[in-house]
């Protein structure tokens, strides 16, 4: 594969050279430098299509010499990368020959000249962010410097191999990815243009040692490192930490630095950004850990790398020259810090995804320290390009493969919430069972809390504690749920996460225990308020007996865990209140039904009692009323409406059952209501009988069960009435307003009834199949909302449509559900119908009614009631009645009686009454100016 030949990098610097100073010469004043610069240096991977690096190269380098400087040459070929990229491409698939099949293998860190498999690897703890602080770091300045590099290999933090999609810094696995781009992960890299390196390149004074550093890269013209990375297309699947020690061990070959490291960046919970070390290389020797000088050292090298993060950009210094390197003589280490070199890491999106630095570059033939060039630069900076797309690309599928596993967690942890769990404790330990895999952790309590508790001067606020334990049975775990009292667990540190509301972790690496730990609180969704503490402990290795740190991956997965126990937690509490309820309404409903069931002695009179005929009763004429009628009387023949219709017999309705239902439902109707009670509904009761004895027309329409649930629709239809309307239930918010959204008085009384109906002893339907019962139950609720005259006047004008049309078969159920609905508000408003004396009679209840519902709608709302309903507008009475019969009861009747012949004696007693109000009215008109004295006097009479 094509490289930079040595004559060539000749040409180079006698290019660059003037005749006043030698090319070496001229260097060395390049890189005595006092203060911290940024040479120039390749974007991207730029300067692997310069011409140097053609077969070539010997001809292009005399021609460069002959025509222009190379500098110009490069500049231009930097500046028009577009034209030069194929050409160069193309020269370099002709040179590369056959391509060779990518392996699926992840590459492994070439082996330079001399074979580093002795040399012993040595793991070190977990680092902190400076790039140099283990005590391990070994730099020194020996007499002899031995060509050997030892290879420290710090064990990869736990972020690397269980990665977080924080580490990718601003974007997700599932973040879309520019196919343009030519760095992007998605596009394919020639492996004719990976083979392009300057491995070998050295400057002239390291002549001696550039056929090392080339044969360091296993070939003599090319990079197997950079090939070994590109051929597969940046499809790095191996791990993070092989990835970057295999970097850095090759860019320690080719720079020949003292020592070097590599860090990586870490974003904390907050969002800023650190460094952690990764991999370490250094000499062999050493000097003492606690030595204050290169304390001093660390730190400043440890600013230099936060410098190159935040900027972006390289750093080459000459500390010799530059006077903040000087912390004094250190004669007892024997080191002194002469040059830094750190270059960042990014990706191909410019974002900086590590850091490396390389500390004391050493001369080849001597072994002494010395300054680093700018041809270090550029070959640092070629690599770290290569380095930050396949580290980019390695970060994303460990960042992927964590992601898989935390939506697997998730799923297991919402199916255990979707199963039926009537005890928490059971739940929980479920959920416990479902994470500690995932984290490898060895415990998982958690604390709950209490329902009311005080932190300050409050120590026991933890009410019961759930502690699972988990144990490794090779490839598997074993989970157990431990019975532990509260009192022998230490809940320090959940008392701690309980005060911060924030996560806590820790490791305690004490001689006595070695230790890791984890809290989260869960917190309520409605309050924000800690109801429990979730405490993972003793993160285990994979690989070894030791304890891990639990990294950023593990707190996302205690973070949702804590967020399925607050929904598990808030679900059974949600249980338990709605079983509490529900015994409390069951409890209710005992108490009703025991005061609203007639006593023996009542349901055993009417049970012997001998029931009068319906004429006897009057209850077949039109005019009916009840005014007059003995309490007993009222049921007896609500029974024989029912003996009439030959329901009882049809449908073998208990005889105890039907006397003790009808004496149930009038103790469901109020007494102290004016108009709507009992004797209301025994009203509509025998006017929708006497429509259905008049003639048999309607019993021929209507099939035997739409008569059995028209007759129980209409002495149920309001039942348990509060005396207003739905319109003052709505804007007083009842509770009746909250369980329906709409009609809510009609729905509630459809309710009550089917209440009655499942009442012990007054079970009617029980002789009716289960099809029979849901159909009758249906048409009884449509009756019963039929009353509602809101919907009254929505369906009104299909019906008259209807009767219009003459000749309706009424065959279909829709068109039945409407006559049963036109017949139902017929009887309900049948007290228009009724003689004049009985109709100012009920004229008065219902004003009664209306204007205290208004009393209180101006007291509690300070609004002004509608005229129906305002006291003021008393005078007023025989006006609205006439309104109110022309505009709802007169069209209703008229088309009944065009329907049926039988019921025009509904049609004509709401005229009669329709005329008397009139004059009524005509009378209030004359009488006005003294205050309607004689109105009130003659609606009285």
């Amino acid at each position: 594969m094509p490289c930079l030949y040595s004559e060539a990098l000749e040409c180079m610097e006698s290019g660059r050279a003037t005749p006043e100073a030698s090319p070496v010469s001229r260097t060395g004043e390049s890189l005595r430098r006092a203060t911290v610069t940024h040479p120039s240096m390749v974007k991207g991977i730029g300067w692997f299509f310069s011409p140097l690096f053609s077969p070539r190269s010997r001809t292009h380098c005399r021609r460069f010499e002959d025509g222009m400087g190379s500098d110009q040459v490069e500049a231009w070929l930097d500046d028009h990368s577009d034209f030069t990229r194929p050409y160069f491409s193309r020269r370099a698939s002709a040179a590369s020959g056959p391509q060779v099949e990518v392996s699926q293998q992840p590459p492994h860190p070439p082996r330079s000249n001399s074979d580093h498999s002795d040399i012993p690897l040595t793991a070190h703890y977990r680092r902190g962010s400076s790039p140099l602080t283990s005590s391990n770091q070994c730099i020194s300045t020996p007499t002899k410097v031995r060509r050997e590099l030892q290879t420290s290999i710090v064990i990869a933090p736990d972020w690397m191999d269980r990665l977080s999609p924080d580490t990718l810094g601003s974007h997700s696995p599932c973040s879309p990815r520019s196919s343009n781009s030519p760095l992007s992960p998605c596009s394919t890299v020639s492996p004719s243009l990976s083979a392009t390196c300057l491995c070998s390149a050295r400057s002239p004074q390291t002549k001696h040692s550039s056929s090392k550093m080339t044969a360091a890269c296993g070939k003599g013209e090319g990079c197997p490192w950079m090939t070994g990375l590109l051929r597969g297309g940046l499809r790095w699947v191996g791990s993070v930490a092989e990835l970057c020690q295999g970097a850095l061990l090759h860019a320690g070959e080719l720079v020949a630095p003292e020592s070097c490291s590599l860090s990586l960046v870490k974003k904390d919970r907050g969002g800023g950004r650190t460094l952690e070390e990764v991999a370490v290389l250094t000499m062999f020797g050493h000097m003492k850990d606690d030595h204050p000088c290169s304390q001093a050292y660390l730190g400043l090298v440890k600013g230099i790398m936060e410098y190159v993060l935040a900027t972006g950009s390289p750093v080459n210094i000459d500390a010799d020259q530059d006077h903040r390197f000087d912390v004094g003589d250190n004669q007892s280490s024997g080191f002194k810090l002469r040059s830094v070199l750190s270059m960042p890491i990014k990706n191909h999106r410019e974002e900086v995804l590590g850091v490396m630095v390389m500390i004391n570059k050493r001369n080849g033939s001597e072994g002494t320290a010395t300054l680093f060039t700018d041809l270090d630069e550029k070959v640092l900076a070629n690599h770290m390009d290569i380095l930050g797309m396949v580290l980019d690309n390695a970060l994303l599928y460990e960042s992927s493969r964590q992601e898989a596993k935390r939506s697997q967690a998730l799923i297991e942890m919402a199916h255990v919430l979707s199963e039926e769990n009537h005890s928490f404790e059971v739940l929980l330990s479920k959920m416990s069972a479902t994470i500690m895999p995932f984290t490898h952790a060895q415990y998982c309590t958690i604390f709950i809390t209490k329902d009311k508790y005080t932190v300050v001067g409050d120590q026991d606020v933890f009410s019961r504690v759930i502690h699972t334990e988990c144990e490794e049975l090779g490839p598997t775990c074993q989970i157990y749920r431990r019975e532990h009292d509260i009192s022998n667990i230490d809940s320090a540190y959940a008392l701690r996460t309980l005060v911060t509301m924030e996560t806590l972790n820790m490791s305690d690496s004490s001689p006595e225990s070695t230790r890791s730990l984890i809290c989260c609180p869960v917190r309520n969704a409605r309050s924000e308020k800690v109801i429990a503490v979730c405490q993972l402990m003793n993160k285990q290795s994979r690989d070894s007996e030791e304890m891990e740190a639990f990294n950023r991956y593990d707190e996302r997965l205690l973070e949702d865990l804590a967020v399925y126990c607050s929904l598990a937690l808030q679900y059974v509490q949600t249980v338990q209140i709605t079983e509490k309820r529900r015994a409390s309404i069951e409890v209710t409903q005992e108490v009703l039904a025991y005061h609203i069931t007639a006593t023996e002695e009542e349901v055993q009179a009417l049970q012997e009692a001998t029931i009068p005929t319906a004429e006897s009763l009057n209850i077949l004429d039109f005019h009916f009323s009840d005014v007059g009628l003995a309490e007993e009387l009222t049921t007896q023949a609500t029974v024989r409406m029912f003996l009439d219709l030959n329901l009882v017999q049809d449908f073998s309705i208990d005889y105890r059952n039907l006397c003790q239902w009808v004496l149930s439902v009038k103790r469901g109707y109020r007494n102290n209501v004016p108009y709507h009670n009992w004797s209301h509904g025994l009203s509509t009761a025998q006017a929708m009988f006497s429509m259905l004895m008049a003639t048999d027309q309607f019993q021929a329409i209507f099939s035997r069960l739409e008569i059995l649930a028209l007759m129980i629709a209409t002495l149920n239809h309001d039942l348990d009435h509060r005396g207003v309307s739905n319109s003052y239930i709505e804007r007083s918010h009842q509770p009746l307003a909250q369980l329906y959204s709409h009609s809510s008085l009609e729905n509630h009384h459809y309710n009550f009834c089917l209440f009655l109906l499942n009442n012990s002893g007054s079970q009617i339907l029980s002789g009716l199949s289960k099809e029979d019962y849901r159909a009758v139950l249906s048409m009884i609720k449509r009756a019963i909302l039929a009353t509602d005259l809101t919907i009254h006047v929505e369906r009104r004008a299909e019906f008259f449509s209807l009767v219009r049309k003459g000749r309706v078969s009424w065959k279909t159920e829709k068109q039945r559900d409407l006559l049963r609905s036109m017949l139902m508000t017929a009887s309900d408003l049948c007290a228009i119908t009724k003689p004049w004396p009985e109709q100012k009679r009920i004229a008065n209840l219902v004003a009664m009614e209306f204007f205290a519902q208004g009393d209180k709608e101006k007291e509690e709302f300070n609004i002004k009631p509608i005229d129906v309903m305002n006291r003021e507008n008393s005078t007023r009475l025989p006006h609205m009645q006439v309104e109110y019969i022309d505009e709802i009861c007169h069209p209703l009747y008229k088309a009944l009686s065009g329907l049926s012949d039988s019921c025009s004696p509904l049609l004509i007693g709401c005229e009669k009454n329709r005329e008397n109000w009139l004059r009524l009215a005509k009378e209030g008109g004359e009488e006005s100016e003294n205050n309607g004295e004689n109105v009130n006097k003659n609606l009285k009479e």
